[in-house]
């Protein structure tokens, strides 16, 4: 089968479709999705809202997929008391309503935090010795989508053998549910982002005092979800009062883009320098991304969230950290200044965490702004980064554009190329790979090729059918120039023929 490129783009990312199928329409810029998407992977089920059972997430799939995450609850043991909580987005209600009553359907206790964060959800599930949680959220994705995001009784993401499993019983043409007398219950209780705060003000490195001190201004882009409800109570209890909160109102009708890449905030950054702000804080629907904007309004990188938290910590906890192979050099140089041993793990956040189990690292997470502190719960959090940033910044007595400058400074260029459904990606991957054979290359977690001090990584996405490609150099030229020669490489190859 050819392949038709259409001559639009969309965040750098090149869409491909067959040319016997219905072409995806152009118009503004912008691309819009005549198929529907479902995405089974470690990550979760996730998918757009509406269509037809098997292509997106309807209520038949969220019901289906419900029930064998039940059904593997209940074969861990007898704890099958189940947190669930979601983000603000239009759809969370609907899919709720449906966890909840599978969840009671298959005979499972089920506790309902309401509007909450992911990782909430996931200290939730330790606070209340859970059985398991599910986090009704698509994350980063636009309002189209949702997601179960599926938690073990540790509150931490399902490895890739429990996933499997329920994907398998899924599958199933029959799955029995209990009877009338042996029917779960559902309860509600709101006060876990309270108690989330609480925790965040214990931990021995986040100083309120010295927050407090500073008298700091602070604009937040809630982007009209949960980080509304639960990042300003957090700033107050930390001792910031003056908060400016941009996208507020929790409708899930997101005002822009709520992925925190810089093309989707600008209004923040220019909102900072016109309030004389402090800072400008940015997260995600669920809660699990971070990025600052330094006072003059430019952006202090997503990439260096992780970064600049470590450094603090390290400063008072020796030890070693862990991110993935798509993130910054600038966590291995800052780590190693402190004595301690950077190590890469594969990308996601269950292999990430795996790898911070295992080399016992004090500090940990992802270059999309996701920040793992083991003391609370080996789950990105952006609140507990937020308390340590703050920290971080009160105690330097810098400007975060200061502060942001006394790190290394490399650039990582992010693209994507997004994918048709029959798109051989294993056999791109294999002409890549032997058109460098004669560099260095890493095929731990899709395709990662070294060139002395710059790299470029191709993987496809756990969440979206997509191929993402990250490079990174000191220049900011060069690390754009290695993504496009690689696109162009996959361009080419996605146009020739199939052997």
């Amino acid at each position: 089968m050819g392949w038709q490129v259409h001559g639009c783009a969309l965040n750098n990312a090149i869409i491909y479709t067959p040319v016997n199928e219905t072409a995806n329409i152009c118009k503004n810029g912008k691309f819009y999705l005549r198929n529907m998407a479902l995405i089974k992977s470690i990550s979760g089920i996730r998918g757009t809202i509406g269509g037809v059972p098997g292509k997106s997430l309807t209520p038949i799939d969220i019901v289906k997929f419900t029930t064998a995450y039940g059904a593997w609850v209940a074969q861990q043991g007898s704890n099958k008391k189940i947190i669930i909580g979601r983000d603000g987005r239009i759809s969370g209600g609907m899919v709720r309503d449906l966890v909840a009553a599978t969840l009671q359907g298959v005979g499972c206790t089920v506790v309902d935090l309401g509007l909450s964060t992911t990782p909430t959800v996931e200290m939730a599930v330790k606070m209340e010795d859970a059985g398991g949680g599910i986090i009704i959220t698509a994350s980063h994705n636009p309002k189209e989508w949702n997601a179960l995001k599926l938690l073990n009784s540790a509150g931490e993401f399902l490895d890739a053998a429990a996933g499997q499993w329920i994907l398998e019983y899924a599958a199933q043409a029959d799955m029995p549910y209990a009877d009338v007398n042996k029917l779960g219950t559902l309860t509600t209780d709101d006060s876990y982002i309270q108690r989330h705060i609480d925790v965040i003000l214990q931990h021995p490195l986040v100083d309120v005092e010295a927050i407090r001190s500073k008298n700091y201004k602070v604009v937040v882009d809630a982007v009209n979800s949960t980080g509304a409800i639960s990042v300003p109570p957090l700033l107050r209890a930390l001792g910031v009062n003056d908060i400016v909160v941009m996208n507020e109102e929790v409708t899930g009708k997101f005002a822009h883009n709520p992925e925190p890449l810089p093309e989707n905030l600008i209004e923040l950054c220019s909102t900072v320098a016109k309030q004389n702000a402090t800072l400008g804080i940015a997260v995600d629907p669920d809660v699990d991304r971070l990025c600052f904007v330094c006072e003059d309004g430019s952006l202090f990188g997503e990439e260096y969230t992780l970064v600049a938290i470590a450094d603090y910590i390290l400063g008072h906890t020796k030890g070693n950290t862990v991110s993935n192979l798509s993130s910054t050099r600038a966590l291995r140089d800052v780590t190693e200044k402190h004595g301690g041993q950077y190590y890469p793990s594969a990308v996601g956040e269950v292999n990430v965490v795996k790898k911070m189990k295992e080399v016992n690292a004090v500090i940990g997470g992802e270059g999309n702004g996701g920040v793992i502190v083991p003391e609370l719960h080996y789950g990105r959090d952006a609140l507990i980064g937020i308390a340590l940033f703050l920290t971080h910044l009160a105690k330097s007595g810098r400007s975060v554009r200061n502060l942001r400058s006394t790190y290394p400074n490399y650039f990582i260029s992010k693209n994507k190329i997004e994918l048709g459904e029959d798109v051989d990606v294993k056999r791109i991957f294999e002409e890549i790979k032997n058109r460098y054979k004669k560099q260095p290359i890493n095929t731990e977690d899709g395709l990662r090729i070294d060139f002395d001090s710059d790299w470029v990584h191709l993987r496809t996405s756990n969440t979206e059918p997509i191929i993402r490609i990250y490079s990174e150099s000191g220049s900011e030229t060069t690390a754009n120039n290695i993504a496009r020669k690689i696109m162009a490489d996959i361009r080419e190859i996605m146009m020739m023929p199939a052997h």
